[in-house]
């Protein structure tokens, strides 16, 4: 697991719960500056996965490397160069985007950040909106100014679960628009966990496909769709690889 053009390695990760495996023997390989679509329905592992690459669960059994690094032995240094958008960003309603910017930068100890800042509010169409109150923002401006927060600590690896969740179309877009543009623009790679296929399959260069903790399918969409016979559309492809999982394990 040394390849330096892979940004995450696992070698059947697994995670254990008592007696429920959450996680089963998952073996991935991330490229680097790709957008990689992770993908499975609530409870078939994404979350844990990401927890685990991200040094903050410990794997049952397995073993990983984001970055060239051990998340288990290594925490600290790969929540350095990782950045994490959670499905739900928390942030100060009463201080405005530039002054959340401020202190999250105070918190991870960020020196030279207001160059930084304004590059960054500007990328995420903010800037103009930078002396505003965030409890007044939409969800789609909080979630662009989540993407923000992220970026500011110059990571390498992006992980976003269920970016878009909840954002209108004009949201939508203008958030698939900037994880287009982070790899091409700041050579990032990012792994964007969703159930929403079709938004995944307007971005991402390959997927994971998740049911269960089982990795059911990983390449691009064309790939995938060639190897069940179908014609290159994700959601079809999706419906497939779940309908055999769903026969063996009946079997």
């Amino acid at each position: 697991m040394t390849n330096t053009e892979n940004v995450v390695e696992t070698n059947n990760l697994t995670k254990r719960y008592g007696r429920e495996t959450v996680v089963s023997g998952l073996n991935l390989l991330v490229r680097a500056r790709e957008i990689f679509g992770f993908l499975g329905p609530n409870g078939a592992g994404k979350t844990t996965t990401l927890l685990m690459l991200l040094g903050l669960s410990e794997p049952s059994s397995g073993e990983a490397r984001v970055l060239g690094l051990d998340p288990v032995k290594e925490p600290l240094k790969v929540k350095s160069q990782v950045g994490y958008l959670p499905e739900n960003m928390g942030f100060y309603g009463d201080l405005t985007a530039q002054e959340n910017l401020e202190y999250v930068a105070e918190l991870n100890r960020l020196t030279h950040v207001q160059e930084i800042m304004a590059e960054t509010l500007k990328l995420v169409g903010l800037w103009e909106a930078r002396d505003r109150l965030v409890g007044t923002y939409s969800r789609g401006m909080r979630q662009r100014l989540g993407l923000a927060e992220v970026l500011i600590k110059k990571p390498k690896l992006i992980f976003l679960d269920e970016p878009t969740l909840g954002l209108d179309p004009e949201g939508i877009a203008t958030m698939l628009d900037l994880i287009e543009r982070l790899p091409r623009e700041k050579g990032l790679t990012i792994i964007l966990s969703s159930h929403l296929l079709h938004l995944v399959a307007r971005v991402a260069h390959r997927v994971a496909i998740l049911n269960r903790g089982h990795l059911l399918a990983l390449g691009s969409i064309e790939e995938l769709a060639q190897e069940a016979g179908l014609e290159p559309n994700l959601e079809e492809v999706y419906r497939r690889y779940f309908r055999a999982d769903s026969q063996e394990g009946l079997t």
